[in-house]
C-alpha cells in the first residue's frame, strides 16, 4: 500500500514538477563530468586496437548512442503503454519526451556507423540487417514524433502515437538479435549481458563511463520536456496560475 500510494503522489503533475526541477541540475552536472572523463580516457588513456589502430575510437560514442537509442524506445514505448492502459497522464509526456532524444541517439548512431564503417568495411553504408532494422527504428521514431504532433489534441495524440511505439517495440529485439539470426557484416557481440567481456578492462570502463553520461543527459531533457509539457497541459489549473505568478513577482524583486 505504501509502494502504490508513493507511486500516485509522484504520478501527479503537481507533485513532479518541482520533484523534477531538483533533479535536472544533477543530471546536467553528471552528465558534464563523465563525458568529458569518458572523452578524455576514450582519447588519450586507452589503447590502440591491434587491428584498426585508433580508428576504433569512435566506438565511444557510437556505442552508446546505440544502446542508449534502443533502449530509450523501449523505455518510451513502456511508458506510452502505461499512458495508454491506465490513462496515466504522465506517463503519456513521458513518453513524448524520451522520442526526441531517442531520435538524436540514432541518428548519431547511424552517421558514427558509417564514420567507422569506411575504415573497418571499405563503405559508409550496406544494407546489413543490424544497420537497416536500425534505419527502420529512426523512423518509427520519426512517425512517433509526428504523429504526436499532427493531432491537436494531446490526449487524442499520446493515445494514437502509443499503438506505434508499442507495436514498433518489437523491431528492438529484431535489431539485438540480427547478427545471430542472419549472416550480416556487422561484427557480433563485443559486449553482452551474460558473456565475458572481450575488450581491454580500460575499454569496458570508458564505455561504460559513456553510457552513464548518456543516461544522466537523456534523464536531464527529458525532464525538461516533461515540465514544459505539463505547463502546457495544467496552464489553466490554479497550482500552474499561482507557480506563474510567484515567479513574476520573484523577477520583479
Amino acid at each position: 500500500m505504501a509502494k502504490s500510494r508513493f507511486w500516485l503522489y509522484f504520478s501527479s503533475p503537481k507533485t513532479f514538477y518541482p520533484f523534477s526541477g531538483k533533479l535536472i541540475p544533477w543530471c546536467v552536472g553528471v552528465a558534464a563530468v563523465l563525458m568529458a572523463v569518458g572523452l578524455y580516457m576514450g582519447l588519450l588513456v586507452t589503447p590502440p586496437d591491434y587491428r584498426m589502430g585508433d580508428s576504433y575510437r569512435i566506438i565511444y560514442i557510437h556505442v552508446p548512442a546505440v544502446w542508449m537509442s534502443m533502449i530509450i524506445y523501449m523505455v518510451m514505448a513502456g511508458w506510452a503503454a502505461v499512458g495508454l492502459i491506465w490513462n496515466v497522464k504522465l506517463a503519456e509526456m513521458m513518453a513524448g519526451a524520451l522520442a526526441p532524444t531517442g531520435a538524436i541517439f540514432t541518428v548519431i548512431g547511424l552517421w558514427t556507423g558509417a564514420l567507422w564503417g569506411r575504415p573497418t568495411w571499405g563503405a559508409y553504408w550496406v544494407w546489413d540487417a543490424r544497420l537497416t532494422t536500425y534505419l527502420v527504428m529512426l523512423f518509427l521514431y520519426m512517425g512517433y514524433i509526428a504523429l504526436r504532433s499532427a493531432i491537436d489534441d494531446p490526449r487524442r495524440a499520446s493515445k494514437a502515437s502509443a499503438l506505434l511505439a508499442i507495436v514498433g517495440g518489437i523491431n528492438v529485439p529484431i535489431i539485438y538479435f540480427s547478427v545471430k539470426w542472419w549472416n550480416t557484416l556487422h561484427q557480433p557481440f563485443t559486449v553482452a549481458p551474460g558473456q565475458e567481456s572481450k575488450i581491454d578492462p580500460t575499454m569496458l570502463w570508458t564505455m561504460m563511463i559513456m553510457v552513464i553520461a548518456f543516461w544522466a543527459y537523456t534523464l536531464a531533457v527529458s525532464l525538461i520536456r516533461v515540465r514544459c509539457d505539463i505547463l502546457e497541459r495544467e496552464k489553466n489549473s490554479s497550482w500552474v496560475a499561482e507557480l506563474l505568478q510567484g515567479s513574476s513577482a520573484g523577477n520583479k524583486q
